[in-house]
């Protein structure tokens, strides 16, 4: 497996474990039972998931269109994704939501 191949699908797997802490986040923030002030943390984590998945797509366009990569980049953005959505979905159990389906 090429250097290119693997970061290009890193790539695709942290944007899509991105878009899953997104989803997450968002669910929790639709909950009706927070305050507002858990409400404004839970946007916050919302927006920061989407700002991640949307960096993760744009690098994964980037190496696609035009073959410019960085696996380094590429593995870490897996990582931090990763990381990301383990701590989203431990706090999601804190508060005693079930887990996703």
């Amino acid at each position: 497996m090429s250097a290119y191949s693997l970061a290009v699908k890193l790539m695709a797997i942290a944007a899509l474990i991105q878009i899953t802490a997104a989803i997450l986040s968002t669910e929790v923030l639709l909950r009706k039972r927070l305050d507002k002030t858990q409400k404004l943390y839970w946007l916050a984590l919302d927006v920061g998931a989407l700002l991640f998945a949307l960096q993760s797509v744009y690098s994964l366009e980037l190496a696609l269109r035009t073959g410019l990569f960085d696996l380094r980049q590429a593995l870490l953005t897996g990582l931090i994704s990763w990381l990301f959505t383990y701590a989203i979905y431990q706090l999601r159990k804190q508060l005693g939501m079930p887990p996703p389906r």
